[in-house]
């Protein structure tokens, strides 16, 4: 198996090239990154994708309508749209600050959705 992907951990964007390795430790044998980074992330993307989800949510009695959220960690990319499916149906209401759960343990994922800022 081989693969061609963009990596996306720093604003660099190296072209990586992921080759099957059975006798790599990892299991795959990973060419043109400039850091580290880019083989955890191409492997990683390969057999386990995730992400980290930033959105808003409802906030009511703030000067605002939306308050800026994220994801505490990452989630299976699978899970994406049944994360935002329960983010899109939640409502808080102020005084809210930054790193405040939101969501706990959104989709039973083990992460938390936090607040990214004061209302």
């Amino acid at each position: 198996m081989k693969r061609d992907l963009v990596c996306i951990v720093c604003p660099r964007g190296c072209r990586l090239t992921l080759v099957e390795d059975k006798e790599n430790e990892k299991g795959y044998a990973v060419e043109g990154n400039i850091c580290k980074r880019g083989v955890d992330y191409a492997i990683k993307e390969v057999t386990n994708p995730t992400r980290v989800i930033t959105t808003t949510v409802v906030i009511e009695n703030a000067l605002l309508n939306r308050l800026p959220v994220k994801t505490l960690g990452e989630v299976p990319k699978g899970k994406i749209f049944e994360c935002m499916e329960e983010i899109n149906n939640a409502r808080v209401s102020a005084p809210i600050k930054v790193g405040d759960v939101i969501i706990k343990d959104i989709c039973n994922t083990g992460v938390d959705i936090v607040s990214s800022k004061t209302m």
